[in-house]
């Protein structure tokens, strides 16, 4: 664990990352410009020990694909309705955490790159579409002039990693160039998010790219949202699906597992796990965080220095 995810230690050291060489080495990864802003990957969630697995291992597949970036995670502060919670939480051996001190949450973190002198940080909502909290980040962002990229979807990338936790759960083929049939395979899927209606209404860009990938009606729901969930299943099984599944599209730390599994319980359909720590979700934070830098800017063109006289006299009778 690098110090710098202890408040109060410097944020970590960008180390540049090396060129692969020869004739198949793959392709360059973009340039981090020297002095860029650093990354602050804003968790809509506390420090749990789950939420904190998830997080470090997004932060590793980050670092592993652009190992130039300044990054760390701010989470949400913590309750004071559970402080017992919180120092059994500080004493366990979470990489975000130390005992005796809680995780940074992105306020922090905002405060501590002005405090060493360092660009205002560029925020990463930990999200995939829209959510209660960005509310918050876009005033932190006003006050501090930090910058607030969008979340994280729709994207195709979210939808791939939805068929790959579908198909984990033996839920759906792994890609339809296999025709073998699977007997517990969807007839229709449920894509549950939180955030409300709005990003439900988000989520359906996300449904129609994993029902092109599936060959399945796929209909999205808020599990915050009462009904909603169980309202998109009786839809599904009214339109002739006999075996709908759920497919939460949440990366993890925003949900909690009873949720998810109340969903379940309450529509009785099998449910895939969370998207996790999916590898495409670190290159999607990674060229997100990007897209936000500023363009490099262009070099001064170089003034025309004086010139020889042999040289203007040439010039010239070659004019003439």
């Amino acid at each position: 664990m690098s110090t710098a995810a202890i408040p109060g230690a410097q944020l970590p050291v960008r180390t540049p990352g090396s060129r692969a060489r020869g004739r198949h080495r793959r392709p360059e990864r973009p340039e981090v410009p020297v002095g860029a802003a650093p990354l602050v990957l804003a968790v809509p969630a506390e420090a749990t020990p789950e939420a904190v697995a998830v997080v470090d291992e997004l932060i590793s597949v980050i670092r592993g694909e652009q190992p130039g970036i300044e990054m760390l995670a701010g989470w949400l502060p913590t309750t004071a309705a559970e402080p017992a919670a919180q120092e059994e939480r500080d004493e366990q051996d979470a990489p975000q955490t130390q005992p005796g001190h809680t995780a940074p949450t992105v306020a922090d973190l905002v405060a501590r790159a002005a405090e060493l002198g360092l660009p205002a940080p560029v925020l990463v909502p930990l999200a995939t579409g829209p959510h209660d909290f960005l509310a918050g980040l876009h005033q932190l962002a006003a006050e501090t002039g930090a910058q607030v990229t969008e979340p994280l979807g729709p994207h195709p990338l979210l939808a791939e990693a939805v068929h790959v936790r579908l198909s984990e759960a033996g839920l759906a083929r792994a890609d339809r160039a296999r025709l073998f049939a699977i007997a517990t395979a969807a007839d229709g899927v449920v894509l549950t998010t939180v955030g409300g209606e709005e990003a439900a209404a988000a989520a359906g860009v996300t449904g129609v790219l994993l029902a092109a990938r599936l060959a399945v009606p796929v209909v999205a729901a808020a599990l915050d949202v009462p009904g909603s969930v169980a309202g998109a299943v009786e839809h599904l099984r009214a339109t002739g699906s006999q075996r709908p599944a759920l497919a939460p599209l949440v990366i993890g730390p925003e949900v909690s597992g009873e949720a998810l599994l109340a969903a379940a319980e309450e529509t009785g359909c099998p449910s895939a796990a969370p998207i996790g720590a999916y590898p495409t979700v670190g290159q999607l934070i990674a060229s997100v965080y990007l897209a936000a830098l500023p363009e490099p800017a262009e070099p001064e063109p170089v003034a025309e220095g004086p010139r020889l006289p042999a040289q203007a006299a040439g010039e010239a009778s070659e004019e003439a």
